[in-house]
């Protein structure tokens, strides 16, 4: 699979373009080390990754036969990162009982100086998209940090329902499911197509 070849496209009706392509950990590497380094991804925690370690990590990462990285777009512009990992192998292991259809999720917006009035919505939103695409997937999982009120807020707003906090080596995490029904009634959207 090409790291140039678009995966998923959605249109936000107020906010234009959004599209997802595999991520290259090498001519992507310095990009991801400005966005996973900046204080607004403190949760991210990768605050005191050199350029190296990033992307050591992201190459780690597309290696892996569980674990997928992606590269966000809005309107052609580099905008967030994606993550994708099977919860029964990765991440949450022994703390739920993973259920086929599962797919967990991480994302991050790029800093910016300039915000757009609902852009992260917008990209968790695709992101959503995105994984419901896949007629396998069932259920997504988060496991956010407790205190990430923020992005609480988010997926909540896109159907996550909260099943209570789960201790993990690095962090209390707030352990939230989102089926492909529960995502459609929040958000209005058809997932089963790009758009």
């Amino acid at each position: 699979m090409s790291t140039t070849e678009t995966l998923f496209t959605r249109t936000d009706p107020a906010l234009g373009t959004f599209s997802i392509r595999p991520l290259d950990p090498f001519s992507d590497a310095e990009l991801l080390h400005g966005w996973v380094t900046h204080p607004k991804a403190a949760f991210w925690m990768m605050q005191d990754a050199t350029l190296t370690e990033v992307e050591r990590e992201y190459v780690r990462i597309t290696a892996h036969e569980h674990h997928q990285a992606f590269l966000g777009f809005h309107e052609g512009r580099p905008a967030f990162l994606m993550e994708s990992y099977d919860p029964a192998h990765l991440e949450l292991v022994g703390l739920y009982d993973a259920r086929p259809g599962d797919v967990g999720m991480h994302f991050l917006v790029a800093p910016t100086d300039t915000p757009l009035s609902g852009f992260t919505r917008a990209v968790i939103t695709t992101v959503m998209a995105a994984l419901f695409a896949d007629p396998a997937t069932e259920r997504v999982v988060v496991e956010p940090d407790v205190r990430n009120t923020a992005v609480h807020a988010l997926n909540a707003a896109v159907g996550f329902v909260v099943e209570g906090p789960v201790t993990k080596p690095e962090k209390e995490a707030l352990l939230s499911f989102c089926t492909r029904a529960r995502f459609e009634a929040a958000t209005a959207l058809t997932t089963g197509v790009s758009i």
